[in-house]
């Protein structure tokens, strides 16, 4: 799995006391007609902004030392049970999990919103997939695990009382972790949150009840991205075993938060210059990346593909060519005419789009002749006509 890095729903956050909030994917078109791949037309209508996605955002308020002692208090212990689980402390479990040899699953309750989150999430989103997939855990997600913005109502509990013996006095909003000989909580104001530790016997059984009973009431939940492997191997059977491997070191590479479903450059956006730097037909893409089925996948709708597509074509990084398809409408093949694209490892190319997105662009969406150019065009844009 993916390391935990800071990178780039509701009550998502970690360690702040703001609850972190999606506004909801940008508008796509509703259809992707092959039509003229340059036309500035779109329901989008560039409407676009810079937002971190809600991983970024999360991890960026983290606290880095609270999630390394998470990390640190869980590897190794077996058949932990976690409730009101923040999205940035997802991280963390996951690291510890892998540092962990035991067949039982781990049984882990997030706060409202993060499944959701997740469903929004590449990266993060495929890895617990994974996890989930693989048994290493089992998810879930509702009411009582906490649903302000921070870990807690006010954060300013004592110890003790995250710790009681008895099951009535166990705050149900708190984040709390028990395995058969140890309870722990995070606890302590905001800005400035400890994980607390309680082995004694005689006070570990009623709280580690506790923290099961908060587990049982949960709802069951799946994660609304692919496992990691079904996902490449699904690339694989449906594009082609170049894609797939880009694919998969792209998302070893990236940071949890690297890329969401906000902003000028999405994940959909990556797997649309991932597919077109291998020459790949829109149709077969949308195929694998659309509804669950014996080849999609189920990241998102395939129409969603096509305010991507013309966003890159119209900065010059690929282009959509034509291409006859027997009696029906004519099939789009995906081409890569960046250079900079072309020649970027599968790890570099997310950098590579965000460079050229931050480029100025006119009215229609395309980016700016550079000062100097006089309006030449470079030999490889010229007509026939032209170079005579």
């Amino acid at each position: 799995m993916v390391p935990p890095t800071a990178g780039d729903g509701d009550a998502l956050s970690d360690g702040g006391d703001r609850a972190i909030t999606d506004g909801g994917g940008h508008s796509n078109g509703s259809g992707d007609d092959p039509g003229d791949p340059g036309d500035p037309g779109d329901d989008r209508k560039d409407a676009l902004s810079d937002d971190p996605s809600e991983v970024a955002v999360a991890l960026a308020e983290a606290d880095e030392a609270l999630a390394d002692a998470v990390e640190s208090a869980l590897a190794g212990r077996s058949a932990v049970v976690a409730v009101g689980v923040p999205l940035a402390l997802l991280p963390p479990i996951l690291a510890a999990r892998d540092r962990t040899e035991d067949d039982a699953p781990w049984r882990v309750a997030c706060r409202p919103g993060v499944v959701d989150a997740l469903g929004r999430a590449l990266v993060l989103g495929t890895a617990v997939a994974e996890a989930a997939a693989a048994g290493a855990i089992e998810l879930r997600t509702g009411g009582g695990l906490g649903a302000d913005g921070g870990l807690g109502a006010d954060g300013g509990h004592e110890t003790g009382r995250e710790l009681e013996a008895t099951a009535g006095e166990v705050d149900p909003g708190r984040t709390l972790f028990a395995s058969q000989d140890r309870v722990d909580a995070v606890a302590g104001p905001a800005g400035n949150r400890t994980l607390v530790g309680e082995a004694a016997p005689e006070r570990v059984g009623s709280a580690a009840r506790a923290v099961g009973e908060r587990f049982a009431a949960a709802t069951p939940a799946s994660v609304g991205m692919p496992a990691r492997s079904r996902l490449v191997a699904g690339a694989r059977e449906t594009l082609d075993d170049r894609f797939a491997d880009d694919l998969a070191a792209a998302l070893d590479a990236l940071p949890y938060g690297a890329v969401g479903r906000t902003g000028e450059v999405t994940d959909r956006t990556l797997l649309v210059a991932l597919a077109a730097r291998h020459d790949h037909l829109l149709w077969d893409l949308r195929r694998w990346i659309g509804d669950e089925g014996d080849e999609g996948v189920g990241i998102a709708a395939g129409q969603e593909l096509t305010a991507d597509r013309r966003a890159l074509v119209r900065r010059g990084l690929i282009e959509a060519i034509k291409v006859p398809a027997g009696n029906g409408r004519p099939q789009l093949r995906l081409r890569a005419v960046d250079d900079a694209l072309l020649r970027a490892t599968p790890e570099e190319v997310l950098s590579v789009l965000r460079g050229r997105f931050s480029l100025p662009v006119d009215e229609d969406g395309r980016v700016r002749d550079p000062t100097g150019r006089d309006g030449r065009r470079p030999v490889w844009e010229r007509t026939r006509r032209d170079k005579n």
